[in-house]
């Protein structure tokens, strides 16, 4: 019997220690929901390829041959990087696109809406009125030299590049995906490699929500690895059956402006005549052309050489 009993303690004893055990080791242990924004805490993220990404973005691109569409804007001058951006609210904007390269924006003032710009480009040139200064730029779509006035370096071009976005060129451009999933993001990286004689260099990042594998931000760099655009996404709608963002985040920081727009009305694949992408300077305005090389002053005549009529031998 003592035996008996001793074992019974023991075995009691035992099991009441693993109990304490296993109690403080569920003290030690925490347990956290991650919820990332956008997302709800039990989200399954979703899976895609580098393949399933390209599609996407090709897919999509040729989907729209024209747009119409009526914007408010929120531009900004300014950067980050130098601690002051300024902000001007409520400027309605009307868009027209059509492929291959023709864009037109025309801006109006808050409360009176009088124009407040108009801009036309080709893909190649661009053409911009300014009524408050009087003034009509024209040049090329590149800006070669930042002007101390930011808003002579708008380019209809940066946001033809934010609007539609062009698929990758699978014959001559490189792309590598990342997954870059952590407590807080929740993302695919995919980067355009282009070739540049010997080493590719980055010329943009497409960053896809894997929540719900959309298109939230492009980046496009330039031959320095410096950000000429840096696009964000949000707010994704279908319009005429095409997949489209509600809100776009411009930003420019090396031309120092920003803009942000948000989708009013919008019309894909409607009629958008030629017409529509003619802007003639306004008799009486001041022209300026941006890049052009500065006209030499004409070279004196030379003197004719002296006669030799009379001359003694």
């Amino acid at each position: 019997m003592g035996s008996k009993g001793s074992f019974a303690a023991t075995s009691v004893s035992l099991f009441l220690l693993t109990l304490l055990t296993v109690g403080s080791v569920s003290c030690l242990v925490r347990r956290r929901l991650i919820t990332r924004k956008g997302g709800q805490p039990t989200q399954t993220l979703l899976t895609a390829d580098k393949e399933r990404l390209l599609r996407d973005i090709a897919t999509r691109y040729d989907a729209i041959q024209s747009i119409n569409a009526t914007v408010d804007m929120v531009p900004a001058v300014g950067t980050a990087n130098k601690g002051k951006i300024t902000e001007y609210k409520d400027v309605r904007a009307y868009v027209l696109f059509r492929k291959p390269a023709h864009i037109r924006l025309i801006g109006l003032y808050p409360v009176v809406r009088g124009k407040a710009f108009d801009m036309v480009s080709d893909g190649a040139d661009f053409r911009f009125y300014l009524p408050g200064k009087n003034l009509f730029i024209t040049g090329s779509n590149q800006v070669e030299k930042p002007s101390p006035n930011k808003l002579q370096n708008l380019r209809p071009q940066a946001f033809l590049d934010a609007l539609l976005v062009r698929p990758v060129d699978s014959e001559r451009e490189q792309t590598i995906l990342e997954n870059f999933t952590d407590e807080d993001n929740a993302t695919y990286i995919l980067s355009v490699l282009a070739p540049n004689g010997g080493e590719p260099l980055l010329a943009r990042q497409f960053w896809f929500d894997r929540l719900k594998l959309q298109l939230i931000r492009q980046l496009i760099f330039d031959h320095a690895g410096d950000i000429l655009t840096d696009a964000r996404y949000t707010s994704w709608q279908v319009y005429d059956n095409v997949s489209f963002p509600k809100s776009i985040d411009l930003e420019r920081p090396q031309d120092e402006y920003g803009v942000v727009m948000t989708v009013v009305k919008m019309d894909i694949n409607k009629t958008v005549n030629e017409e529509q992408f003619q802007l003639a300077q306004p008799e009486g305005t001041e022209l300026k052309v941006v890049g052009a090389e500065p006209t030499a002053s004409p070279k004196p005549a030379a003197a004719p050489p002296a006669s030799k009529k009379g001359k003694k031998k």
